[in-house]
């Protein structure tokens, strides 16, 4: 087409094209550069938020993300003392941080004090040193109020849930101030959506959902307040999960473990002695495997070998573990892994204390401790008679 038509034809596109190129320049140049990408606040300016922390990020964000209004839930950060933190620094306790969330919701469709409801229902609000299984400061229930208005609601919800005699406990969410707020690594974002098969697995056997039915039956989380009675209800009977537990790969695994318990259970590392979790751990109860949450040991068999790992004489059942030679590092040594998860978890030698003769040297990053008080709420209730006295 473009020979049959004459050179002056084509001279003129060519000058209005710049013209029109001239005009839009000088039009953006006398506008205000373009913004990023505004957060949901400035996006949406109706919307309103509320900061809760109340165990594991990723149950939480996967149940209030399902109450009607709420348009974001993120997982992540805060109550802590270092800027920016990462999972590993939260999840070793000392930074002060919370597991927490951040709810962006429609007033218009949900009040504060319906997300306020539908939170405490779905945690334990009597435990202070943790929620379920998961125990440490990073677990600690709480509210954290942006102005006066919510930490009246907060309140008002709190005493409310302890004046229904739900529980016999006291109520021990606290009420904070909220402060900064880092958003977790992008793996941990509606994690009950990506990595559906583990986070099930994880859920029931943290027992968060067996201890919810027990205390609030069937009824729908948000259809009555917090501490209005519902009928009483039961779980249904369910296996374990550790039971049918199957593994996921070790890219899943690598998103999901600490550095260090990936290196552990999956690379056959070892930790630092007198520098991890449980060495010097005496409260009672059992140590379940990091991935699968089968059983491993009880408190009643772990004793002070003075070695800085923590050291039993004997698995929780004879059946819990496997043995393996290793011939590693130049010597000949037992290795020690999980049945199910086939985790490694350390070695046994032969110079323990009576009854066995054996001590079985863990790492703690390969394990999870899951105390007396919550083992029937974590499905761990016939593990109960291992404890002893």
């Amino acid at each position: 087409m473009l020979d049959k038509k004459p050179a002056t034809a084509f001279l003129v596109v060519c000058i209005v094209c710049i013209a029109w190129s001239l005009g839009a320049a000088l039009t953006a140049a006398a506008s205000p550069p373009a913004a990023k990408e505004a957060p949901m606040k400035s996006q949406a300016p109706n919307l309103a938020v509320a900061t809760l922390a109340g165990g594991c990020f990723w149950c939480v964000e996967a149940d209030l993300e399902k109450l009607p209004g709420v348009a974001s839930v993120v997982s992540g950060y805060t109550g802590g003392t270092e800027s920016n933190p990462t999972y590993e620094q939260v999840s070793s306790g000392r930074t002060g941080h919370y597991e927490a969330v951040e709810v962006r919701f429609d007033p218009a469709q949900v009040s504060y004090r319906q997300v306020l409801d539908a939170f405490l229902r779905h945690i334990d609000p009597t435990d202070a040193g943790g929620q379920f299984a998961d125990r440490g400061r990073q677990y600690r229930p709480a509210i954290f109020v942006h102005d006066e208005a919510q930490r009246t609601e907060a309140k008002s919800a709190l005493d409310a849930l302890a004046a229904s005699g739900r529980f016999t406990r006291p109520i021990v969410v606290d009420i904070l101030p909220a402060g900064p707020f880092t958003p977790a690594e992008d793996y941990h974002q509606d994690y009950w959506r990506t990595h559906a098969g583990p986070y099930k697995a994880y859920r029931t056997g943290s027992g968060r959902d067996q201890f919810l039915a027990r205390t609030w039956g069937s009824q729908p989380a948000a259809s009555k307040p917090a501490g209005e009675a519902a009928s009483p209800g039961k779980a249904p009977a369910q296996p374990p999960a550790w039971r049918a537990f199957t593994r996921p790969s070790d890219a899943a695994l690598r998103a999901t473990l600490t550095p260090l318990a990936f290196e552990v259970t999956r690379q056959d590392g070892t930790e630092r002695p007198f520098d991890n979790a449980y060495w010097d751990n005496k409260a009672r109860g059992i140590y379940v495997d990091i991935i699968s949450g089968e059983p491993l040991f009880s408190s009643r068999d772990k004793y002070d070998s003075g070695t800085g790992w923590p050291s039993f004489t004997r698995p929780i059942r004879p059946d819990a573990v496997t043995e393996r030679p290793d011939n590693s590092l130049f010597s000949r040594r037992t290795e020690v892994r999980s049945r199910i998860a086939d985790s490694h978890l350390g070695h046994v030698f032969p110079d323990g204390p009576a009854p066995t003769g054996q001590r079985y040297c863990m790492n703690s990053a390969a394990l999870r401790f899951v105390p007396a008080e919550a083992m029937e709420a974590a499905g761990y209730g016939e593990f109960l008679p291992d404890l002893g006295q």
